[in-house]
């Protein structure tokens, strides 16, 4: 779906490795904007209900990961990974999958996702409110494509997976390239 939206404003709390920090922990705070991430880029952003959670860590993510070559072919310059997780957690996450081509992004507070309308609550699975799953590419900070899973709703009893899944994405824009 093409929606032309711009993607909100916020800042988001990141940790980065800073060698100068003595200890085995050596990170600092670094706020991030929207724009530090999007701005005169063409990226895809994909988010998902949580850090090491079944099908984000053995297929969407892992996937994103390997696929990350034929999306440059594409005219891609990144590829994001959204959660509302805070960045201990995403950081964590990131090395325990080994990313190497992924950015992960933390929406600790869920401000990015609740602007983006896809804050949903998962208490029936001890969650709180996370974010629905979702694909989008955006160029230059405005949501050129759109893919949402199915059945968007609180406490959703079913965790859809497809539309957003890489491969989808990636033979859209295909499609699209070859219109």
């Amino acid at each position: 779906m093409n929606i032309k939206k711009k993607v909100p404003f916020v800042t988001f709390r990141t940790r980065v490795r800073d060698e100068a920090l003595p200890g085995p922990n050596p990170y600092r705070w670094k706020d991030k904007t929207s724009d530090d991430y999007f701005r005169g880029k063409r990226v895809i952003l994909f988010s998902l209900p949580g850090a090491f959670t079944p099908t984000c860590t053995n297929q969407q993510l892992p996937d994103f990961e390997r696929l990350y070559g034929e999306f440059q072919k594409k005219g891609i310059d990144e590829i994001y990974c959204l959660s509302v997780n805070d960045a201990f957690v995403m950081n964590a996450w990131g090395k325990s999958v080994g990313l190497l081509n992924v950015k992960l992004i933390p929406d600790g507070s869920g401000e990015f996702t609740r602007k983006m309308g896809m804050l949903v609550a998962k208490h029936n699975l001890g969650f709180g409110m996370r974010s629905w799953r979702y694909a989008a590419l955006v160029d230059n900070g405005v949501v050129e494509q759109w893919f949402e899973e199915e059945g968007f709703s609180d406490n959703c009893q079913t965790d859809p997976y497809g539309i957003s899944s890489p491969q989808n994405v990636l033979e859209t824009l295909k499609a699209t390239a070859a219109a």
